[in-house]
């Protein structure tokens, strides 16, 4: 048993204005069926300018979607493209809300006819869904959220094209996953951001290449992992909290440190005869 318009709900409404006219309708013959068989108007109702109506409709008659790709009011279409056949999908249609239905619906290899839509939201779709090989033609897309994307998916062998990115966003993913040595490139990087992802990264012997940066951020993700010798750099770091991290780090490694060393007059080194 399916639930009925609730009372109070909505009027019903015709798409184009003013009341639904069953009689006008190519499905009125759907009114003599019960529950989800048929259809009601400010229930279920395709002609109606409610989009959940209209969602309701084709989802009691998916069959009747290849039918209405064409239909003169965009959320029809819309709503249709969500049921109708992959062979019939309407790539060219004029409304982005259709396409970005289109968009859900092909397949990753199909989505290439896509790539260049006019509408943003409709190429993130395609860059969340196509294929990572295929993501290259997006690379250089006017908006940065899609290239964003892009970063986040690109094979790894493309991604250095991607590291000298306009957008900051877009650069700080080609430094979470680019490997070495492409990631050296982004030492240099104008955002502090950026820079700061690179050292979080970068491997514990070259982090004195930025030992020096300009951003106390930086110096204090160098002063979590650095070495011993880096970390005697930054105790005197004229920022309070990166010279705290670096003293901190030093005191509890001295322990080790002295071990390593010759043991003060009248004692033995660790482990041996007294």
């Amino acid at each position: 048993m399916h639930a009925r318009a609730p009372a109070g709900d909505i009027a019903a409404r015709h798409w184009s204005g003013g009341p639904v006219d069953c009689r006008a309708c190519p499905y009125q013959a759907l009114r003599r069926l019960p529950g989800a068989q048929g259809c009601e108007p400010g229930h279920a109702c395709m002609q109606d300018a409610y989009a959940r109506r209209i969602d309701r409709f084709f989802r009691w008659h998916p069959e009747r979607a290849d039918e209405q790709l064409a239909h003169p009011y965009f959320e029809v279409r819309a709503i249709a493209a969500r049921h109708a056949s992959v062979f019939r999908l309407l790539m060219n249609d004029p409304d982005e809300t259709v396409r970005l239905q289109v968009a859900a619906r092909l397949s990753p290899a199909q989505l290439e006819r896509l790539i260049h839509d006019p509408h943003r939201e409709v190429r993130l779709r395609v860059a969340q869904r196509i294929d990572p090989a295929r993501l290259a033609a997006l690379r250089h897309d006017p908006d940065y959220g899609v290239r964003e994307l892009v970063a986040r998916r690109l094979p790894l062998a493309l991604l250095p094209t991607l590291a000298g990115d306009p957008e900051r966003r877009v650069r700080e993913w080609v430094a979470e996953r680019l490997e070495m040595p492409a990631l050296l490139a982004l030492l240099a990087d104008p955002e502090p951001e950026v820079r700061r992802v690179v050292a979080r990264r970068l491997p514990e012997p070259l982090l004195y290449r930025l030992a020096g940066d300009a951003d106390w951020r930086v110096r204090w993700e160098v002063a979590q992992r650095a070495d011993a010798s880096v970390l005697a750099a930054l105790r005197d770091d004229p920022d309070a909290e990166v010279a705290r991290v670096a003293t901190d780090r030093l005191a509890r490694r001295a322990p080790l440190h002295l071990q390593a060393v010759a043991a003060p007059s009248g004692h033995a080194h660790p482990g041996e005869p007294s």
